[in-house]
């Protein structure tokens, strides 16, 4: 029987996430020769096809699927064991990977992270940046201990907790249309600028996912005048005149220095939250506890 070979486990994973061979060598850092050649050695002493190949890239087979799901659990397995033997040490040294959005990072995140690094110097951080989606995919498959994401995804394999309260706020130039019903101190219906023109942002992330579901529950389509991929970037296009935008409470501190105007959506969907979540059941090192702990302490509710 052919040993289990974690590197290459990764690097199916990674092609089946990425869906090209390039993509996947890049990211590791690897020629993309030496990719394929992984992926043929193995599906030879397998007996099986794992890819799907095209011109367009790569794609699971039934059985690609199958072994792939295999090796999320082999890596959650391996990542669990360090996990345990991480707590038989003294809990002084030890690390903490964090895979959270872009949103708890313009949050209270950083001035808390900030405190746990003073108190538990011993201990490394590792913080990436991704989309929620991208972030429970992460947790899921062993990479990151903590996932910090918005509310509006399935949290079923999960276990999680409130991290901050982050409302849906609407901006727009002083000159616009909406401008003499949009105030910080007061609600504005979702229904009452859904007729203006939007400027969009990051198609498929939690914030347009939540509009879009909005919109359709309104039975009124988006008019994006032309989307972006960051919030600066949403906050220079509105403020150039190419429409109204959308921002969470953890983003509005972009609007430092403009002239824009701003109100929260009165709607109850509108209210949300940033989760603090964790694979169910999964032992948790002294470092891990530690922050999960120090976050659900220092949460103090806002709605």
């Amino acid at each position: 029987m052919t040993p289990f070979d974690s590197v290459t486990a990764r690097l199916i994973l990674l092609l089946a996430d990425t869906g090209s061979i390039g993509r996947a060598a890049e990211r590791e850092g690897i020629a993309s020769s030496a990719v394929s050649r992984r992926v043929s050695d193995l599906e030879s002493r397998l007996g099986v096809v794992l890819f799907d190949r095209s011109a367009h890239g790569v794609r699971l087979t039934t059985a690609g699927l199958s072994y792939a799901e295999g090796c999320r659990t082999v890596l959650r397995a391996i990542a669990d064991l360090d996990a345990v033997m991480a707590d038989f040490g003294s809990g002084q040294r030890g690390a903490l990977r964090l895979a959270c959005t872009s949103s708890a990072l313009t949050g209270r995140l950083p001035e808390l992270l900030a405190r746990y690094a003073d108190k538990h110097v011993g201990i490394d951080l590792d913080i990436q940046e991704m989309s929620a989606a991208k972030a429970l995919l992460a947790l899921d498959e062993g990479r990151a201990d903590v996932a910090i994401v918005s509310d509006n995804y399935d949290f079923t394999r999960f276990d999680i907790k409130p991290f901050e309260d982050d409302r849906v706020w609407v901006v727009a130039p002083p000159d616009h249309a909406l401008a003499d019903r949009i105030e910080p101190r007061k609600d504005i219906a979702f229904a009452d600028v859904l007729d203006h023109p939007i400027v969009g942002i990051h198609h498929a992330g939690s914030l347009d996912r939540l509009l879009a579901d909005a919109a359709k529950a309104a039975d009124k389509p988006l008019t994006e005048t032309l989307r972006v991929e960051s919030f600066p970037a949403l906050v220079r296009m509105v403020e150039a005149g190419f429409g109204i935008g959308f921002l969470r409470s953890t983003s509005l501190h972009l609007l430092a220095g403009t002239d824009l105007i701003c109100a929260p959506l009165a709607e109850p969907w509108a209210l949300r939250q940033l989760l603090v979540a964790r694979r169910k059941s999964t032992p948790l090192s002294a470092a891990v506890k530690t922050f999960i702990t120090l976050c659900s302490e220092t949460y103090v509710p806002s709605i």
